[in-house]
């Protein structure tokens, strides 16, 4: 999927697992505020004509409630108490709290910094090596320990996130500066990321092709040139990438 064709009139490609959920819970409020909105026209438009000035007819500025006309609020207060608690948390709490196993899962480190994304890959081991903020340098800007074993094989991808088509991704997010927000509209993915935490997040790619990374907070004056791009690929394709790279550092 090429990026230019991922938007039109409406919400962008669906991408991810969980996206479809996020769509149908917009689109419920969407169509329930349309018709509030033609249902409260068509009630304006009757009272214009039902209650237009008469002649010989006095005005009435003042009149007895009764309890009915407190129907459609009290209609509203239940629909909105039951989006929330039966639509909105669930998905929130599927996001939020399902993370997949990290066995069962694609691991990848992101470190955000000014102005650029910073992908980490274990490698073939399946472990990540050390890292030492004291090492870094602009040949090593995650600071890994090249004493360490489990660095070896590790991977770095700047800017660019390659992922397997149909398998969870668990993101252990971390900032170098200052806050940051991951942003990848057609995953229905957006987390900021401060610095001193270690924030998960997960998705599960469900198209092939490339999908573009946003940094969706204001974080200093190379904000606008902070992109990169989710590129899904086959498993096949992607442990060719892993091996690959592996290759390529060794």
């Amino acid at each position: 999927m090429n990026p230019s064709g991922h938007y039109g009139w409406g919400l962008p490609a669906a991408a991810s697992s969980y996206a479809h959920r996020i769509d149908g819970s917009l689109n419920l409020l969407h169509g329930v505020m349309l018709l509030i909105f033609f249902l409260w026209g068509i009630y304006l438009v009757w009272c214009l004509i039902r209650y237009r000035r008469k002649e010989g007819v006095a005005a009435v500025y003042s009149h007895d409630t009764p309890f009915s006309s407190y129907i459609p609020d009290v209609v509203m207060l239940l629909f909105e108490v039951w989006l929330i608690f039966m639509i909105g948390i669930p998905i929130w709490a599927h996001i939020r709290e399902d993370l997949p196993k990290p066995g069962k899962s694609i691991q990848v480190r992101l470190v955000a910094e000014q102005f650029s994304w910073l992908f980490h890959y274990p490698g073939p081991d399946g472990k990540f090596g050390k890292a030492n903020s004291a090492l870094m340098h602009s040949n090593n800007p995650l600071g890994l320990d090249e004493n360490d074993p489990d660095s070896k094989d590790d991977i770095l991808s700047v800017n660019e996130l390659y992922l397997p088509l149909g398998q969870p991704v668990l993101l252990e997010m971390s900032s170098k500066d200052v806050v940051h927000s991951f942003f990848v509209p057609e995953f229905r993915t957006k987390q900021d990321i401060v610095p001193g935490m270690k924030i998960p997040m997960w998705f599960e790619p469900t198209a092939t092709g490339k999908f573009e990374i946003g940094c969706a907070q204001l974080c200093g004056t190379g904000h606008y040139r902070m992109r990169g791009d989710v590129i899904v690929q086959s498993p096949q394709e992607f442990e060719e990438w892993i091996q690959k790279q592996t290759k390529k550092g060794s």
